[in-house]
């Protein structure tokens, strides 16, 4: 079978990791992605002649389009491909308008998560192969291309996204999925908190796509703004979405981790963050820019409602160490990689850093490694997807389109460990 293997590096691979929040796309060997699209998609039904057809709007321009009755929906479910039909696409989207790209042409990286199902694995190989006739795949699992990336191929990494904080360890470059730990604890619930927080204060949430004008107002007085006409029938989905898109950059512009354990009378002397919101209204904020993130490393302080936390990030390190193979766990507590885009929040690391070093043992050797800006953080996975699958070692690991044919869609289980 040794004309099976895949050998053609003259034409760029395209790799796809697929997170929670977007799905970042571009060329191998390349420092970025070419596109950073939302896995969150506008879904709408358009009939004629009594026939109705689902329509999708795809993209950041294209979901913000305000159409009566269209759904926001995401294809994904616990990080996992659910329904498989937007799913094809979002891929043709990125395919014919996004990267302009010809699938049979390309070789395809796509990243899943180190909890993966065989099935998903299977379906996916299958549709890549089988619609889009791609020349070779590979399906690596996130955390070993961050780890990649990061040029530790034996390391523990924190990967803090939109929907999860996973600790998952990775040995000569292979996840050790036995010990992989996880919370439901990410960028979302941080959302969620802005939100409830704002809504007890009686602080109004409005889009800026509402905004028609808004006039200059003091500090904590009531915003003076004209409301812009919009459609009546749009969707909670579609609302609730932007609603969530303001407290993602109020999250990112406001919200800080306290260096140690959150204590009120120590952050009241720390400086306060001010804030304008989309209608005019503007305010500083002290402690709650403290006390809102807590609970991602301090469950005991958790929300009110909603999902509560049961590990903090550094308890999530310790058990997931705790698992591993006693040989293996001071590399592990050396090489601590950090990435996601939730871990971009002020103080993130810090404070990993100050937590892990009360629990390592004395004998351990601790090591935090994080890249310095937030859009390396966000594009951890894709960056070791890019480097590795442009090396020229790395292209007898490809599944080929032969092989693929001979073996069947199980040869994934085989290929990418």
């Amino acid at each position: 079978m040794s004309g099976a293997v895949y050998g053609g590096d003259e034409v760029g691979a395209l790799v796809f990791d697929i997170g929670h929040n977007t799905v970042r796309a571009g060329y191998a060997g390349e420092d970025s992605p070419k596109v950073d699209i939302p896995t969150t998609i506008g879904a709408w039904l358009n009939g004629e002649d009594d026939i109705s057809l689902t329509h999708y709007n795809i993209g950041l321009l294209a979901i913000h389009v305000w159409r009566s009755d269209m759904e926001l929906v995401s294809f994904l479910k616990d990080g996992m491909v659910e329904n498989w039909d937007i799913f094809e696409n979002y891929l043709d989207f990125i395919y014919n308008t996004a990267l302009r790209a010809v699938p049979k042409d390309h070789p395809i990286l796509l990243t899943e998560p180190p909890w993966v199902t065989v099935p998903k694995r299977e379906e996916m190989a299958e549709l890549m192969f089988e619609k889009y006739n791609v020349p070779a795949v590979y399906l690596a699992k996130n955390a070993s291309l961050a780890a990649f990336a990061n040029g530790r191929p034996t390391c523990l990494v924190v990967d803090s996204g939109a929907t999860h904080t996973s600790a998952v360890p990775v040995h000569d470059g292979y996840v050790l999925t036995q010990a992989v730990v996880k919370s439901p604890v990410g960028g979302d619930y941080l959302s969620t908190q802005c939100k409830n927080y704002l809504t007890e204060r009686g602080i109004d949430i409005v889009l800026p796509s509402m905004v028609a004008s808004k006039e200059v107002v003091k500090a904590d007085d009531p915003p003076i703004w004209k409301r812009r006409n919009m459609p009546y029938n749009l969707t909670d989905s579609w609302y609730n979405y932007m609603v969530k898109e303001v407290m993602q950059d109020f999250q990112a512009s406001v919200l800080q981790v306290c260096d140690s354990s959150y204590d009120e009378e120590v952050v009241k002397t720390m400086p306060a963050i001010h804030y304008e919101f989309p209608n005019g209204f503007h305010r500083d904020f002290g402690v709650e820019r403290f006390k809102i993130p807590e609970p991602l490393f301090n469950p005991t302080t958790g929300a009110k409602a909603g999902i509560q936390p049961i590990l903090g990030v550094g308890s999530l390190v310790t058990t997931s160490v705790g698992m591993c193979d006693i040989d293996i766990r001071p590399a592990m507590y050396g090489s601590v990689v950090v990435t996601g885009g939730n871990s971009s929040l002020q103080g993130f690391t810090e404070r990993l850093n100050r937590d892990l070093a009360a629990k390592t043992p004395p004998s351990m050797r601790l090591k935090i490694i994080s890249a310095p800006g937030s859009s390396e953080r966000r594009f951890g996975a894709w960056t070791g997807g890019s480097i590795l699958s442009s090396l020229g070692s790395f292209q007898q690991l490809w599944v080929s389109k032969q092989e693929y044919e001979e073996t069947g869609k199980v040869i994934v289980q085989s290929k990418c460990l």
